[in-house]
């Protein structure tokens, strides 16, 4: 081959590290500087809280057109209410996040029943916690009548109780 043949080549290599470079040598890329940085008149305190919560409207929004004796409806949710402020003497946790409470139902007639069940069938407060449950639910404003059924299948246990109650045993 010829020198005419290898000048014409349709690509140009790289020249090997021990090349001199003829011309003038490539620049190095830039460093970041916190200069360069783009300019925000935020501080950063404000630029890294959260700027909405968008699951705020969302979780704050009440169902529409719910009877009140259904979950979610007002009546529901005050029975509820008046049930998670009976704690369970042996445990500081409230007996509804602590799972004793299987079920909540209130007719179209206001009448409350609540189907809950007890640690253990030999628990210290087993004749008295029942009553405190169904007093609590009838003194709620716009109940009729209250009942309870003490019921021991399915058994308790920890595995009905709700996160809450789990961090508060510090068992999460």
């Amino acid at each position: 081959m010829s020198e005419e043949t290898n000048n014409d080549q349709d690509f140009i290599a790289a020249p090997s590290p021990a090349d001199a470079v003829v011309g003038k040598p490539p620049e190095k890329p830039k460093r970041a500087r916190v200069e360069d940085a783009v300019d925000t008149e935020e501080s950063p305190r404000e630029s890294m809280e959260r700027k909405r919560d968008y699951l705020e409207g969302f979780l704050q929004k009440k169902p529409e057109n719910v009877p009140a004796g259904a979950p979610g409806g007002d009546l529901y949710e005050a029975v509820v209410a008046a049930l998670k402020e009976i704690y369970d003497p042996e445990i500081p946790v409230n007996i509804y996040d602590l799972g004793l409470i299987y079920g909540v139902d209130v007719d179209d007639e206001s009448d409350v029943t609540v189907t809950m069940t007890l640690t253990t069938p030999h628990c210290p407060v087993a004749e008295t916690m029942p009553g405190e449950v169904e007093l609590r639910a009838a003194s709620v404003p716009g109940v009729r009548d209250a009942e309870v059924n003490l019921v021991w299948d399915p058994p308790w246990g920890p595995e009905k109780m709700t996160d809450e109650a789990r961090l508060e045993l510090g068992m999460l």
